[in-house]
């Protein structure tokens, strides 16, 4: 893998050419999930390399990129590619993300306009989520309850049997970078969204019960030149694996609308 800095953090990528980086008529950057890295990508990208430069990178903290500088949220993030999108040379330039790589590339192409022409966004998250009642009287509960199990310790109670029970699986595993994942998932992409002009597409799966359909639907109303598809028997990672093809469908169709 290659190396580049940019605001203080070191960004793990690799590179695949259709033609030489100077020449290619179309850069993408595949922008992983919370918890993932590069690799989860390569498939489609290794698909697509006839249509431009593929850039594959692990977002800082994971994967080969060490922890970014400071708790960045997904504003850092996005300031950190768009300087180094811009000592590229010149084309168009799409970005490809799943999940949390959708939060980014909705930052970069609101604060960084003239550096993406397209997003393409796969289950996209930023957006709080619609609930019942019910549901949120459950997850108040469950803070509460976390709120309490955090005190237990100081009072010489033996919590580790317990911990797995609280939080969501990235919470758990998050590790060092559980100071960012909280800070980026409390953020609210509503505005950062609103100033997004360049064409979009976002894709879910209509299984998909971690972002589900319904934000990508919100999402469709906050930006003017935005699509939706929603793609049956698929949630939020199969629609990675078994719905590789058509994903890789939609993309060609979103390269076409970029190129025209």
């Amino acid at each position: 893998m290659q190396r580049i800095t940019s605001c203080g953090a070191s960004i793990a990528y690799v590179s695949s050419f259709g033609c030489t980086l100077d020449k290619a008529p179309l850069h993408f950057f595949w922008g992983h999930g919370w918890g993932q890295d590069h690799r989860v990508f390569l498939g489609l990208a290794h698909a697509l390399e006839r249509y431009g430069t593929q850039i594959n990178f692990d977002f800082p903290g994971f994967g080969e990129s060490p922890h970014p500088p400071a708790d960045w949220g997904t504003a850092d993030y996005a300031d950190a590619f768009a300087h180094w999108i811009a000592t590229l040379p010149p084309a168009r330039r799409i970005w490809i993300g799943h999940s949390f790589g959708c939060r980014v590339g909705l930052q970069l192409a609101a604060r960084h306009p003239s550096l993406i022409d397209g997003l393409f966004l796969i289950a996209a998250a930023g957006l709080p989520r619609s609930r019942t009642p019910f549901q949120r009287l459950k997850i108040r509960t469950k803070i509460a309850a976390f709120k309490a199990f955090k005190v237990l310790p100081r009072l010489g109670f033996d919590t580790a049997s317990l911990a797995a029970k609280f939080g969501s699986a990235d919470y758990r595993g998050a590790g060092s970078m559980r100071s960012i994942l909280v800070k980026v998932i409390r953020e609210d992409l509503t505005e950062t969204a609103r100033h997004v002009k360049c064409p979009v597409q976002l894709v879910y799966g209509a299984l998909d019960d971690q972002t589900p359909p319904e934000i990508g639907h919100r999402l469709l109303a906050l930006m003017p030149n935005a699509s939706i598809s929603i793609l049956p028997r698929f949630d939020h990672y199969t629609i990675l694996t078994a719905g590789t093809h058509q994903v890789q469908h939609q993309i060609e169709r979103f390269i076409k609308r970029i190129e025209a």
